[in-house]
This record gives structure tokens, sequence and C-alpha cells, in this order.
């Protein structure tokens, strides 16, 4: 009986073992860049295999941009608050609300628009291929690939409604 449980405490601590040095092995990446100076960048110097003069200007270039952005943030976040409450005390839409939703589509606009001229000359920081990825995963992974309003209609194209019948 007691060599019985003593191979099962062996084997339970084997298991234990085992685990943490899986665990700690298949995490070891993520686990570096978690550490690294700039955590929020460190992917984009593995993913893309960034040297360091490169991965230093990226930096850079994004230390120089982040301020902007967050300003740019902040005030569609405003915008958005301002929006909410007009709404909240009408049933229609007023003057003011058309104000505020041109506004907030032209700062949006705006953040776009720098942020693609961010994305641009980030990539052109990087090996001519290397570019090209990262602008390819932009397109796939950024606010700026805006997704069509699903009506309910798995082909909004072709699908017509009576209204819109010849």
């Amino acid at each position: 009986m007691r060599r019985g449980l003593l191979i099962l405490a062996l084997g339970l601590v084997v298991a234990a073992l085992a685990y943490c040095c899986v665990y700690f092995m298949g995490t070891a990446t993520p686990r570096a860049l978690m550490q690294s100076a700039q955590p929020e960048l460190a992917w984009l110097k593995h993913e893309f295999n960034l040297g360091d003069a490169e991965f230093t200007r990226i930096s850079q270039l994004h230390a120089g941009y982040l301020p902007q952005c967050m300003e740019r943030c902040r005030r569609i976040d405003q915008l958005n608050d301002t929006l909410s409450n007009a709404l909240a005390t009408t049933t229609q839409v007023t003057p003011e609300i058309e104000k505020l939703l041109s506004e907030r589509a032209q700062m949006r606009a705006s953040c776009q628009t720098e942020m693609l001229k961010h994305f641009f000359e980030v990539s052109r920081t990087m090996p001519p291929e290397q570019g090209k990825r990262y602008l390819a995963w932009v397109r796939e992974n950024t606010c700026l690939r805006e997704e069509a309003m699903d009506h309910g209609n798995d082909n909004h194209a072709t699908t017509t409604t009576p209204a819109h019948q010849p």
C-alpha cells in the first residue's frame, strides 16, 4: 500500500514538473516580449524580423506619433459623450446632432488619415518585403478595414427587397 502511494505521489510530481516545463518553454517568447522595454512594439520586431536599428527607428516614430494619437482619441471620446448626451434629450435629429455627427466623422477621418501616414512611415523603415507584409497586416487588422453593417442578408449586393425590384 505504501509503495502504491509512493508511486502515485512520484507520478503526480513528475506530471506537475512536465507540465511546468512545457508551459514555460511554450510561453518563453511571449514572456520575453512582455519583459522588453516596449512590449507594445516587441511583437513587431519579432514578427517582421527587424534589426536593432530598424526597431529603434520604429520606436522613435511610435513615440512621436503616440501623443497626437492619444489627443485625437480623447477628442473623439469627448465628441461621443457630447453626442450621447444630446441624443438622450431628444427624439429627433436636431441641427446640433447633425453638427456633432459631422464633426465626429471629420475627426475620425483625420485620425485614420494620420494613422495611415504613420503606418506608411513605419513600413518604409522596414526592409521592402517586410514593409509590404506589414502593410498587408495593417489592411487586415486595423480600423482602416471597415465592415459593412449586417442587415440580416448573406449577400448585400445581390439581395433586393420588394421595394427595390423593378
